[in-house]
């Protein structure tokens, strides 16, 4: 299969996580970095994220339901 026909036989989500893959092998296969470093940022920016998702939740509930 050529780039071009993998490009169109999938769709836009999974052109784009196959560009992810893509660039992490390659990174990881070339010692740009190595897979501990990348599951490490991987774990912390998850955390951020949640963190994040939490905070702009509890923004968005009323203060009264709060218990403010």
């Amino acid at each position: 299969m050529s780039f071009e026909e993998a490009v169109e036989t999938v769709s836009r989500d999974d052109r784009f996580k196959a560009t992810i893959y893509a660039m992490n092998t390659l990174l990881i296969q070339k010692g740009v970095y190595s897979r501990e470093e990348f599951e490490q940022l991987f774990v912390e920016w998850v955390t951020k994220e949640l963190r994040r998702t939490e905070n702009d939740s509890s923004l968005a509930t009323p203060a009264a339901v709060r218990g403010a």
